[in-house]
């Protein structure tokens, strides 16, 4: 089942179902006004949205097209929002790069921060920014939203409670993000509002792809409509989807409606940092990781961040070529032009 928000005179959109191929949609407000209200109701809920996609998909409703500039991100703003760090190998390199040693509990203990979920982007809403200098970067993850979820529950059980998947592009403003971080009380100014895909999907929509609470698919990441990233987000994910949300909910019950995303998606080459895609690598799904790389190995960062005019893609295809997520696709522009 795929599902989407549209945008309308509220805040929040009116919930619609998608057909698979993306093209046509149909209007669920006679079940959910909108996905939050789903979530919270979901167990009663799901049976009957998933009622709705099956007359979809057999023109048994009446249908709309499906536009994906008309769509908002699934969740426009959540009550929780915390990224994890699941991709080790780009915690590595980035510290690798400033010639800081990774401790060993990284590869046990997640890395998770809490991100602003008050404004969360539109899919093909402009990245608006004040400045260049920031250092503008786009990171391509992977994110599931959560149903409630007790405090204490383990990663078996965790997996459970994953309702929907979807893709992120986490902005990140790497030239804030050092002095921001040195402060030692973690990020703000430096995680702008992320945007999501226009479709979010349940679990068993992606069949074999998704196994073991991993995404086995590659994530494409283009600049400027050139093909930058490939890595595939179910290789080299230390921590899996039930092992994030385990450890977010180590303290605290997380409620309906939580985003958990899984960090930069990042592929290792022969144990190596990875290369780009021309040279035969799968390339990298944000601009610092190309950076680190080419610091690690020329000894300088030739690759600039993101500037205003440049065209950033995210999409994720299943094995005929179709895009399952929809694709998000945003210009950085100057904050109030």
């Amino acid at each position: 089942m795929k599902l989407a928000t549209l945008k309308d005179d509220s805040r929040d959109g009116r919930l619609v179902v998608v057909n698979d191929r993306l093209t046509w949609c149909t209007e669920a407000a006679h079940i959910a006004p909108t996905l939050q209200a789903a979530l919270d109701d979901w167990d009663q809920v799901v049976p009957k949205l998933k009622l709705l996609s099956e007359s979809l998909a057999h023109e048994a409703v009446p249908v709309i097209r499906f536009h994906e500039h008309e769509a908002l991100s699934p969740l426009p703003r959540a009550y929780q929002w915390a990224d994890g760090s699941a991709y080790v190998n780009h915690v590595e390199l980035v510290r690798r790069a400033r010639g800081a040693k990774m401790p060993e509990s990284f590869w046990t203990d997640p890395l998770m921060y809490q991100g602003g979920s008050d404004t969360f982007l539109a899919p093909r809403d402009p990245i608006a920014m004040g400045d260049e200098a920031w250092g503008i970067d786009m990171e391509g993850e992977i994110a599931v939203i959560t149903g409630d979820v007790p405090m204490g529950t383990g990663p078996v059980e965790a997996r459970e409670a994953i309702r929907l998947v979807l893709l992120v592009n986490d902005v990140s403003l790497r030239g804030l993000i050092p002095s921001e971080l040195a402060k030692g009380f973690g990020f703000f100014q430096s995680k702008p509002s992320s945007a999501f895909s226009p479709v979010a999907v349940t679990p068993d929509e992606l069949g074999d792809a998704w196994k073991g609470g991993k995404l086995h698919l590659p994530l494409h990441v283009d600049l400027n409509g050139a093909p930058f990233g490939r890595a595939n987000a179910g290789v080299d994910m230390t921590f899996d989807f039930g092992e994030l949300i385990a450890h977010a909910a180590r303290t605290r019950s997380l409620s309906a409606g939580t985003v958990i995303g899984s960090g930069t998606v990042s592929n290792k080459l022969d144990d190596g940092p990875g290369k780009p895609l021309d040279q035969g690598g799968a390339g990298y799904s944000c601009i610092a990781e190309q950076r680190v790389v080419e610091t690690i190995l020329e000894g300088e960062a030739r690759t600039p961040f993101l500037k205003f005019g440049d065209t950033v893609r995210i999409e994720m295809l299943d094995g005929d070529g179709q895009s399952i997520f929809g694709a998000i696709e945003q210009t950085v522009e100057r904050a109030g032009a």
